[in-house]
């Protein structure tokens, strides 16, 4: 028999050896004997109050043992003579997509602009050292796509959008961790990511399929709207049955391509904003109620607030505990700043991008002339400001936080944990009213929200600019485009997906939809 059960246990009594299966035997009212296996399915941690409890929920077996055999298994099959579908890009999208087609008995053939794990590494280093971009190799593009050196968050509310669970354990059947399984926020860290990402790539040309690097489409060959070839940098042109354009919220020359090529887009709301960065240790005395550091047992201290400012959502994205502030621009001449974790999470500071809603129908009139691309330029305009106040470098324009909303110039800035550095500017005045009068009412009713946090010690830094694509390719009810027969625009890039899980649930979803059309 197996009962499942919830289990509440404080902080003294999560040290005690044993303490869910005593915890268990009580609740049922069997004797610890009779328990064959506690195995926990979730846990969470409730901080609210000052007696800090963690919850779990278990699986109780009585009499029988736990089945050693996996919930999940893929079958993955040899494609090497099978249809062909092609993949333009490897991150979460791309990948799982590529997976998806291998389980079905489809060949994939990923282009991936960027360079494998490994060697992409350099030049995240010549970004953070010398201040060279290289535009198709860095922080967002190349093996794994922006998650895989920017954290690998792995919360996502898409639980409707396909099987959430079944994503996770491909992840572990690659190498991740199964307390990703179990965790409420589960993380797999920057650290650990390239393997399981290299793992990945490795089963996919075990059983046929093809993945290849600094392959950058440069050109679609349409006929009679329908997608016969693309076109790589190196020029040469690859006949196509259909592709899953799976390119990530930040390749910006996919969408100038569609748009000269009057293939249909549409311009999507968005948000933007800055990262803000603590000391860990004043996000964990507030949310654990502590002085000096936290508990042992206790991971680097998360939050999430959302606060509304005349009429738009100011709210935190991507949350860093324990993390680094990294320079994400894909282009020189541009600064644009993200978060990521080590799995960890043992930095001093925390960081997380503050960011304001951009109605793209009410408040970008002055960029109308730009059509569906309006919401795109207007991220160009300030990532160029950013690199301009920044002193015409990866180096970051930053502001103290109570600074920023007092409107006073900040003559000396914090420590921080971004490598480029960072130069004092008066984001205050820099930032658009849109955005910055927003975000200073914003940061003012967090400081209410979380006794604190609203304080000089921290830094605000400009800007964050790439939560999500201000694009949107349209796509039919089989995940087909409209126009372009054989085209099926996927994930991030598309405006389908808002994250890691998100965006490998629509690859998956679309190598479903191409294949059915087969």
């Amino acid at each position: 028999m197996i009962k499942e059960i919830q289990l509440r246990v404080n902080l003294t009594e999560e040290k005690q050896e044993d303490i869910l299966l005593y915890k268990a035997s009580k609740q049922l009212g069997v004797s610890k004997e009779e328990i064959s296996a506690v195995k926990v399915l979730r846990k969470s941690i409730d901080a609210r109050k000052r007696d800090i409890i963690f919850n779990y929920k278990v699986a109780v077996y009585l009499g029988e043992k736990p089945s050693d055999n996996p919930a999940y298994t893929f079958d993955y099959k040899d494609v090497s003579n099978a249809k062909e579908v092609h993949i333009i890009g490897f991150g979460p999208a791309g990948m799982y997509a590529a997976l998806r087609c291998i389980e079905l008995g489809y060949k994939p053939i990923v282009l991936e602009r960027g360079k494998n794990v490994q060697d992409r590494r350099r030049d995240l280093k010549a970004i953070n050292q010398e201040h060279f971009v290289n535009e198709d190799s860095n922080y967002c593009f190349g093996e794994g796509g922006a998650g895989t050196y920017s954290d690998g968050k792995l919360y996502t509310r898409s639980l409707k959008r396909g099987d959430v669970r079944r994503i996770f354990e491909n992840l572990v059947y690659h190498g991740a961790t199964d307390q990703i399984l179990v965790d409420a926020h589960p993380h797999i860290g920057t650290n650990k990511l390239p393997k399981i990402i290299q793992n990945i790539r490795e089963n996919i040309i075990k059983y046929g399929g093809e993945v290849h690097f600094e392959a950058r489409v440069v050109d679609f060959i349409i006929k009679d709207n329908k997608l016969k070839a693309i076109q790589l940098q190196s020029g040469k042109e690859l006949s196509v049955n259909a592709v899953i354009l799976a390119t990530g919220h930040s390749s910006r020359d996919i969408y100038d391509l569609l748009h000269k090529k009057d293939i249909a887009l549409k311009a999507k709301s968005f948000a933007m904003g800055v990262r803000v960065e603590h000391p860990q240790e004043i996000i964990d005395s507030i949310q654990y109620h502590c002085s000096g550091k936290r508990d042992e047992l206790l991971p680097a201290a998360a939050y999430s607030l959302v606060h509304q400012v005349n009429e738009r959502g100011v709210y935190s994205f991507c949350m860093c505990p324990g993390g680094f502030i990294v320079p994400a621009a894909t282009a020189n001449g541009e600064v644009v700043v993200n978060g990521m974790s080590p799995s960890k999470r043992n930095n001093r500071f925390a960081n997380s991008g503050i960011v304001v809603e951009i109605n793209i129908e009410k408040d970008l009139f002055k960029y109308d002339k730009f059509g569906p691309l309006k919401g795109l330029e207007y991220q160009k305009d300030l990532e160029k400001l950013a690199f301009n106040a920044g002193g015409r470098s990866q180096v970051a324009p930053a502001q103290r936080l109570v600074d920023f909303v007092e409107g006073k110039i900040s003559p000396t800035l914090n420590d921080t944990s971004y490598q480029p550095g960072l130069k004092s500017a008066p984001l205050h005045s820099l930032l658009p009213k849109l955005i910055g009068s927003r975000l200073r009412k914003g940061f003012a009713a967090f400081g209410d929200k979380m006794h604190g946090y609203y304080t000089n010690e921290a830094n605000i830094v400009g800007v964050e600019s790439r939560t999500s694509s201000p694009v949107n390719i349209p796509r039919k009810e089989n995940l087909e485009h409209p126009q372009i027969e054989g085209l099926f625009p996927c994930g991030e890039g598309g405006g389908y997906a808002g994250g890691i899980i998100s965006a490998a649930m629509d690859g998956e979803r679309c190598a479903e939809a191409v294949i059915a059309k087969f």
